[in-house]
């Protein structure tokens, strides 16, 4: 998922027919590079561990609380950062027992210390806060706290945070660089309200005054933009799974008015689901956390353990089909992409957001490898082929790194069919399963470059696929195979961007087999005997590219 105030917001592939990319970035100032950047301010401290304790007044749209900060030093330190929107006050910051001295400069705060934290030391402080978050009025694709009210008139509050960051409602490290390993969510809400949120519900505590505290703990590595507070009169269904691991729980939330609609909706999709992304992904990430659907007040978001869902019980997304083939149409475009992001995103996280195409690309992907599973590989690859409606090519799939900037939105439609061409080249389709089977169990909890997953890629395959990668990630022109003729010869060349460009298509004779060529930058010979301009055919259906005859 991802937001970005550069090319586009965007929050999941959804807005593939509405995205419009810009081809020029905005100017970029020190707050970009404090937001953005791994400072040794930043990489100074490892996090651990955190505890989110907030109370939440939905009438006044306040929150107040503290966020404990557990971490080990990488180096010797007097002086650190952390994150919070400006206008969110900071009321003190605790180390041992005492407050410390901090300044703010845009959205960053800088505590320092009055002795140096020395390296390898295990330590903590807490942050005290208070304020009126940002309020989101297009969730998911800007980001806060979304407010509205059921239809029995109750509060009814979500969180929606990505790429804009989490600091927009608490504090934190505010990099995807840095995962806890685990965290404690406690959220204080008025009476007759609940809160949802990630990981397993510890504990429900009655307070003085009539408010309720929910405490929940997520037992595994979660990124800051993936931690949500859902607060409502929701009630509470749930199911079980017996999936890879064992016994995976499934918990619903919803509105007390949706319950029956959500029952059949989400018993028609989340199984099928669950069963398309262990087979191709490998065991769901999170089954120490369980898997949970919450009805939002927005259209969806991968919040980790607790997918935030907003798809008003129907199929497609808001009842359309993003590739225009009729697949869309079968299935609950919100449950099938927020939840593929349990394994890329949640699971397998980048370290920057200009690498979210290893999020959003493989997303996008699992769409048709859900397809796949549930009508055949023929219905997977014209679904992958029919969200070519949706790219672009006007600026490149990655950002720019340091500076909290995602890429194209292209990254969702473009990434996905690189991804299936990358498959039609390895040709060997379980080799390909256990490529992405391999990515989850490699980089299983870890934030990663795009660069490792390219190179694991292409070891595992047997085939390098770094050019092919370069250009589609960081070029917005797809590239094009130039044939020519001479002597009665078919001769072929790439026109692309990247030096020393390769990369194989297939290519047949009118009606016959499909064999692989592996042009360069110059003419060759394509090396297919008996090809003509008028019996060439390029497999342009499993490869986008352009193609040029002369």
């Amino acid at each position: 998922m991802a937001l970005k105030k550069a090319f586009l917001l965007l929050a999941f592939a959804g807005l593939l027919h509405q995205a419009h990319a810009q081809t020029t970035l905005p100017a970029l100032t020190r707050a970009d590079t404090l937001r953005g950047a791994l400072t040794p301010l930043r990489t100074c401290y490892d996090l651990h561990y955190y505890h989110l304790n907030v109370k939440l007044d939905p009438a006044r749209k306040f929150i107040s609380g503290s966020n404990l900060f557990r971490f080990t030093a990488t180096q010797d330190f007097t002086r650190l950062q952390f994150d919070l929107f400006a206008n969110l006050a900071v009321d003190k910051v605790l180390y041992k027992g005492q407050s410390v001295p901090f300044t703010r400069e845009a959205n960053a705060v800088f505590v320092t210390f009055a002795q140096p934290i020395k390296q390898g030391t295990q330590d903590e402080f807490t942050v005290l806060y208070s304020g009126s978050p940002t309020e989101a009025k297009r969730a998911p694709w800007d980001g806060g706290l979304v407010y509205t009210q059921d239809k029995q008139g109750k509060p009814w509050v979500a969180s929606a945070c990505q790429g804009v960051g989490a600091s927009i409602w608490w504090p934190t490290k505010d990099h995807q660089a840095d995962e806890v390993d685990s965290m404690l969510i406690s959220v204080t809400v008025p009476k007759g309200l609940k809160d949802v949120s990630n990981g397993r519900l510890r504990k429900t505590t009655k307070l003085k005054g009539g408010d309720t505290r929910f405490d929940w703990f997520v037992a595994n590595p979660i990124n800051n933009y993936c931690v949500a507070l859902n607060v409502g009169d929701f009630q509470h269904f749930n199911d079980t799974y017996a999936g890879e691991k064992g016994k995976l729980t499934l918990d619903y939330w919803v509105l007390p008015e949706n319950v029956e609609k959500a029952k059949k909706q989400f018993t028609a999709n989340v199984k099928p689901m669950l069963k398309a992304m262990e087979h191709w992904f490998g065991p769901y990430p999170f089954y120490e956390d369980g898997y949970k659907l919450v009805e939002s007040p927005h259209l969806g978001m991968e919040h980790q353990s607790a997918v935030a869902y907003g798809n008003n019980f129907g199929n497609g997304y808001r009842g359309r089909d993003l590739s225009g083939t009729g697949w869309g149409e079968k299935w609950d475009f919100i449950i099938i992409h927020e939840s593929g992001h349990e394994w890329f995103g949640n699971n397998i996280t980048s370290k920057d957001i200009a690498d979210m195409w290893v999020h959003e690309s493989f997303t996008n992907y699992s769409e048709s490898l859900f397809v796949e599973n549930q009508f055949g590989k023929q219905a997977g690859q014209e679904y992958v082929h029919g969200t070519r409606l949706g790219i672009a090519n006007d600026a490149p799939i990655v950002g720019v790194f340091n500076v909290n900037q995602e890429g194209s939105g292209d990254m969702y439609p473009k990434g996905g069919n690189l991804l299936n061409m990358t498959r039609t080249i390895i040709n060997d389709d379980e080799k390909w399963r256990q490529i992405l089977r391999g990515l989850n169990k490699t980089f299983y909890h870890q934030t990663v470059t795009g660069t490792q997953v390219i190179n694991y890629i292409s070891q595992q395959s047997g085939q390098d696929l770094t050019k092919m990668y370069e250009q589609y990630l960081y070029h917005a022109n797809i590239p094009t195979l130039e044939v020519r003729f001479e002597k009665g010869e078919a001769l072929g060349r790439w026109v692309a961007d990247v030096p020393g460009f390769t990369m194989p298509v297939r290519v047949r004779q009118k009606g016959g087999e499909y064999r692989f060529v592996t042009p360069t930058t110059t003419f060759k010979p394509l090396g297919v005997a008996g090809l003509t301009k008028d019996n060439l055919e390029v497999d342009t259906f499993n490869s986008y590219i352009g193609v040029l005859i002369d």
